[in-house]
């Protein structure tokens, strides 16, 4: 085709005789401008991006733009000062301080030319458009606040799906048996004790006191509610957090740049995956867990979109509820922890380019690292010690957790009769013995004895109170009987005593004997009874210091609660001492007490402290002399949390059909029974939506070997996109990959049993990763035309709603028999048919 002729007019013929030459500003020829640089590429580090802090560039979201926009993400525009432009974000205004454009001069992006080396940095944040003016009208509300209406949609459809049948099945459903119980003890506030940090169990009983139950059902697994059990309303508080999460999942594509059909996509399947809309509809930790874990992504999301206006009011605010949300993530769940290494992982990226960045003032660099200090570490800590510090607050009674924790803290407990103990411990006095060390449990032992070693009487630490946990105080075999009608014999330091295991009446025993579990150290037993014994009963009293007292030079008695103690065998020369390790199923997996070798004076699993005291002889005690400090409390009961849940291992002697490996998880190998499985009860089953599962994790790999195509063609100098629009891929695949692979990998080296929920925080970032790639090559692709991108995102759509409501009867509930439900076995792991 002929191309179409242009006219140009270039003015009136120059006058022969003039020597003068014309000038830009001759009204004859246009006048071009060519302003300041707005988007350079520093030559040592790729990043194309403002190089001020103090530019002033207004744009609109990504949603906002065409397909072919997003995906180009090329500024150009006339360059005047003041004039609208068409860019990364959309149409957005130029400030006259700062104005340039960058253009590919019409190259194709498979073209072989030269370019800068590809930023390995977080991303270029986005600009943000300038607020209208206040409407006048109902119509410009409408009209400014259009992008809104899609988010607001599926909410609604959110709260649908969440709500719909909630109460179906009257009965108390897997975990509710847990946590609905311990949100009864915060109505009863009673003190318990549990492996998760307490934010998402206060919520739980914040729900039960909103719903006005009043604490007094037990939750027992399986059991049937009463009437006075208002679950369904507990359930739907419950369920608010997971209808949050489609909005939220919204918009965090937007804020990372996904168009607005991707933005769509995330929020499908956010919507229509079964296993989060299961796991919300039910009184359980879960959904808090993943909004927290949603909304530390958005925030993270939306702080980075503010790195171009550092220090300003939206700056402080999401970098601040960046760090407020991780507080409050790991505060439900420790799992929060590894969204928080995400966040860290972005940190340490962002603050090491700002440490290349020799044009910042290093005032400047002491401001950066200083917001992050305080933000996203002494706020996420400060968050999390306030929810204990609350949880102590509102559990001021004495309860089933109570030997969990210190015997100072139990004795501030109302109900407990710890501070009126006698204070002064004497030779024929009935005692428990509590074990200092964090985790550690009261000295214990029962009729059961050992199958190894010299099969005497078992000796271990139990974290429960039982008549099984009493000794008496009594002197040698060597020295006269204990006379209840002699003088009082106070014990001190360096006394050698013998202690009688009250309920078998066998004595506390160490010998050469190897221990079940720690085999460097001597076992220890019970032997004998109240007339026969020998020397390897004696232990000598060794008192380290007292909390109230100090050091033991100022004091001579041995104090119940604050004295704390060691027990050296006197033939051995060992110390008692209990390590938290477990023994087997034969010592009911409770923890071995052994004689260690070594004298380690600062091992506190060594310390012991009288707990209980009864001795009829000696006067009450002082409620007021007892004080636990909270700092104490705090690091107690995280350590005992964190080792109660490292010994949640698999048990060798029993199958748990509930539990699953991390390498099932991805590709949805195995699904979960959350209740029995009678043709007359409402069957549940844990189970994602297969496609929404499997795309994300084939999407994973796909990235992997995406980036690794583009390096390689990078390396050969071929220009597959402009730098800005590289960053931008790189930046999201980040986010994705390092947010699913921080919270994966730590499940595949942990030793506790692990179940399929523990992967739903996870599948988020594989949901964002095959959004970010389905965008990447289809949605804002400029080889595709706009019907094809329109019939790929409705055929997307059609396979997540249709999978979607094919398999909701597993979050809805199934009634009747469960081979009537047919076509739900995809995979022959599926253990749903009988």
């Amino acid at each position: 085709m002929r191309p179409a002729q242009v006219a140009i007019n270039i003015g009136p013929p120059s006058d022969d005789n003039s020597s003068s030459q014309r000038t830009s500003s001759d009204e004859s020829f246009e006048q071009v401008h060519y302003p300041t640089a707005f988007a350079t590429t520093t030559a040592n580090s790729g990043h194309w991006g403002p190089t001020s802090s103090h530019l002033h560039v207004e744009e609109l979201p990504l949603h906002y733009m065409s397909e072919d926009k997003a995906r180009r993400r090329v500024l150009k525009g006339p360059g005047g000062v003041g004039e609208e432009y068409e860019g990364d974000g959309g149409v957005g205004v130029v400030a006259p301080e700062k104005t340039s454009w960058y253009h590919d001069d019409g190259k194709d992006v498979y073209a072989k030319a030269a370019a800068g080396r590809p930023g390995m940095h977080m991303g270029p944040a986005r600009y943000r458009r300038a607020p209208p003016p206040p409407p006048a009208t109902f119509k410009e509300f409408i009209q400014q606040n259009l992008e809104h209406l899609p988010p607001a949609i599926y909410t609604l459809l959110s709260c649908w799906t969440r709500f719909h049948k909630i109460g179906k099945s009257n009965l108390v459903i897997w975990d509710e048996a847990h946590f609905g119980k311990f949100g009864s003890h915060y109505l009863k506030r009673e003190f318990y004790f549990d492996v998760h940090p307490p934010l998402g169990k206060m919520l739980v009983g914040l729900a039960g006191l909103l719903s006005g139950y009043d604490g007094g059902f037990e939750f027992k697994s399986g059991a049937e509610y009463p009437d006075t059990v208002p679950y369904v309303a507990m359930r739907v508080l419950m369920a608010m957090f997971g209808v949050a999460m489609v909005p939220l999942g919204w918009y965090t594509a937007v804020e990372l740049g996904f168009s607005r059909r991707a933005c769509h996509l995330v929020a499908l399947m956010v919507l229509c995956d079964v296993a989060w809309l299961c796991i919300s509809r039910f009184i359980l930790l879960d959904s808090m867990l993943l909004f927290f874990t949603f909304t530390t992504v958005f925030c993270l999301s939306k702080f980075h979109n503010q790195q171009y206006q550092s220090f300003s009011l939206d700056w402080w605010l999401w970098l601040a509820m960046t760090g407020f949300s991780i507080g409050c993530v790991t505060s439900v769940k420790l799992v929060g922890l590894f969204v928080t290494a995400l966040v860290g992982l972005y940190t340490i990226e962002d603050l090491w380019e700002k440490f290349g960045d020799l044009k910042m003032s290093v005032h400047d660099q002491v401001k950066h690292w200083t917001a992050r200090v305080v933000c996203l570490i002494i706020l996420p800590i400060l968050v999390y010690m306030a929810s204990f510090k609350i949880h102590f607050m509102i559990l001021n009674h004495s309860g089933p957790g109570d030997s969990q924790m210190s015997s100072l803290f139990q004795a501030n407990l109302v109900g407990n009769d710890f501070a009126q103990n006698p204070l002064d411990v004497v030779y024929g006095s009935k005692l428990t013995l509590k074990n200092m060390g964090y985790g550690g449990g009261l000295l214990h032992s029962h009729v059961q004895t050992y199958p190894v070693g010299s099969s005497q009487q078992q000796v271990t630490c139990y974290h429960y109170k039982d008549d099984n946990n009493n000794w008496l105080v009594l002197p040698r075999w060597d020295e006269p009987a204990y006379d209840p009608n002699a003088p009082l014999k106070y014990l001190t330091d360096g006394a050698v005593i013998r202690l009688q295991h009250t309920s078998t009446t066998r004595n506390l025993h160490s010998h050469t004997v190897a221990a079940p579990i720690t085999t460097l150290n001597h076992e220890v037993s019970c032997y004998g009874n109240s007339t026969i014994g020998d020397y390897h009963d004696y232990w000598v009293v060794e008192v380290v210091d007292d909390v109230k007292r100090g050091r033991k030079e100022n004091f001579e008695t041995i104090h119940s609660l604050t004295t704390r103690l060691r027990f050296k065998h006197q033939v051995l020369g060992c110390y008692l001492r209990a390590a938290n390790a477990l023994l087997p199923q034969w010592g009911f997996k409770q923890v071995e007490v052994s004689c260690d070798k070594e004298n380690n004076p600062e091992d506190v699993h060594t310390y012991w402290n009288v707990e209980s005291h009864w001795n009829d002889r000696l006067p009450a005690g002082d409620a007021k002399f007892y004080k636990s400090p909270f700092l104490r409390d705090f690091i107690h009961l995280n350590v005992a949390m964190m080792t109660s849940n490292n010994a949640l291992v698999p048990d060798p002697d029993k199958e748990d059909i509930l539990a699953s490996k991390p390498t099932d998880w991805p590709w949805l190998r195995l699904g979960l029974r959350m209740c029995g499985w009678g043709d007359h009860q409402t069957k549940y089953y844990l189970l994602g939506t297969p496609v929404i599962w499997w795309g994300g994790t084939a999407s994973l790999g796909v990235f992997v070997i995406v980036l690794g195509v583009y390096l390689l063609r990078w390396q050969r100098k071929y220009v597959d996109m402009e730098p800005r629009e590289w960053d931008q891929f790189l930046y999201v695949g980040k986010v994705a990959f390092l947010g699913w692979f921080l919270h994966y990998f730590p499940f595949m080296i942990m030793g506790r049993v692990t179940y399929v929920h523990h992967y739903l925080p996870t599948l988020y970032f594989s949901v964002l990763m095959l959004a970010h790639l389905l965008d990447h090559f289809i949605f804002t692709s400029r080889r595709l035309s706009e019907r094809t991108k329109w019939i790929s995102f409705a055929v997307c759509t059609t396979i997540i709603v249709g999978t979607f409501w094919w398999f909701r009867g597993m979050a809805w509930g199934m009634d009747g028999s469960i081979n009537d439900h047919w076509g739900l076995l995809w995979r022959k792991s599926w253990n749903i048919y009988n």
